[in-house]
């Protein structure tokens, strides 16, 4: 059904469209441009709003043991297929940024990937999994549990890097 290709496309290009604009928001501020930054992060909320809207629609929000299974899967694709891939060619090209880049990406997927697994593991049991605090560091995107560590493990950036996700 050329409505649901459509739904499809939209929810893609509204959730790059957020991404966007948060990383643009993020140099508008670094290059003292305040209100730039609060415009396109307020875009980037709506844009939100939007991709939401639509993967709504598309049904495709389910029960939470649904989802947790959908990121699972998602996460193990990424760095058991995709990402081997993706390194790979960056490196015969030579494309060192790209390399690292989408190195990190899949060391972090697979930490993601066991994080979906405990979640599915407790909601299997008929609970929440135990409450504990996640960090995630802004140079390369680890993400753990507990506390921050005091220099990333895959990147190398300091304790001060991380961000407590409330």
């Amino acid at each position: 059904m050329k409505t649901m290709d459509n739904l499809r496309d939209a929810f893609a290009g509204e959730s790059q469209a957020n991404r966007r604009y948060l990383a643009f928001a993020k140099r508008a501020d670094q290059e003292g441009y305040p209100q730039a930054a609060r415009l396109f992060r307020a875009a980037a909320e709506a844009e939100t709003v939007h991709a939401h809207n639509h993967l709504r629609v598309m049904g495709g929000i389910r029960s939470t043991q649904e989802n947790i299974q959908e990121a699972l899967g998602g996460e193990t694709f990424e760095f058991t297929e995709m990402y081997p891939g993706y390194i790979k060619t960056a490196a015969a090209e030579g494309k060192k940024d790209a390399e690292w880049s989408f190195s990190v990406a899949n060391k972090v997927e697979e930490i993601h990937a066991g994080l979906y697994g405990k979640a599915a593991d407790a909601l299997k049991a008929g609970k929440d999994a135990p409450k504990v605090d996640y960090y995630v560091c802004g140079v390369c995107g680890n993400t753990v549990e507990g506390q921050a560590p005091d220099r990333c493990p895959i990147c190398g950036a300091p304790k001060t890097a991380f961000k407590l996700i409330l």
